[in-house]
């Protein structure tokens, strides 16, 4: 059984990540940046490991997911 680390929010990439392995190529590039931040934030919420609160989550670290998640599909396009 293999061990993963707790998630964060500043854990940007890893969450980018975990919302492309549940999403795949349903959302793309514009559709990514078109999700409303209060969507955004219970999908991270809901992530399995993820440890942060709703308290703790900011309009930055929704915006850097969603850039990072953008990064991620990009990357899986090639």
């Amino acid at each position: 059984m293999s061990y993963e680390p707790p998630i964060y929010w500043n854990d940007y990439e890893d969450i980018a990540l975990k919302l492309y392995e549940r999403f795949g190529d349903e959302f793309t590039e514009s559709k990514i940046y078109r999700i409303r931040f209060t969507e955004l934030l219970e999908w991270v919420l809901a992530i399995e490991g993820f440890a942060g609160t709703r308290d703790q989550s900011t309009e930055g670290h929704l915006e850097m997911i969603q850039s990072s998640w953008v990064y991620e599909w990009r990357d899986n396009q090639k």
